[in-house]
């Protein structure tokens, strides 16, 4: 799996545990097409949820005018993927993060949704 794909699953994954409460296998289990394992994914949807309550922190720290429950469940999770790359994986640029993230909100959000997810993330970067 490609790691744009992952990012897709990782959204769903996490997007299911915001609205559901899931256990995390249960969560990957059904999103995941066989069970195959992939790293990517894995990394991100435990990174997400083991650190959460500092990557919720950090985006609250960075909105303006909002508050982060009042952040619809599709952004609130793409925010939380795209700042877990951010400020826990190495390998991953911060534009790519960025744009990876404006990809899914545009997909899954509304016509607003990219425009917001850049940027509360433009801002967290600088």
């Amino acid at each position: 799996m490609n790691r744009h794909t992952a990012r897709v699953k990782a959204f769903q994954i996490l997007f299911q545990m915001d609205l559901n409460e899931m256990e995390i296998e249960a969560a990957i289990g059904s999103v995941v097409e066989n069970g195959k394992k992939d790293s990517f994914l894995e990394s991100i949807v435990h990174g997400v949820i083991a650190n959460q309550h500092e990557i919720d922190t950090i985006i609250s720290n960075h909105l303006e005018k909002w508050t982060l429950n009042r952040i619809a469940s599709v952004e609130r999770s793409i925010l939380r993927i795209a700042t877990f790359e951010i400020k826990f994986l190495d390998d991953v640029p911060n534009n790519v993060s960025i744009n990876e993230a404006i990809e899914l909100a545009n997909k899954f959000g509304d016509e607003k949704s990219g425009k917001f997810v850049n940027g509360v993330l433009s801002k967290i970067i600088s």
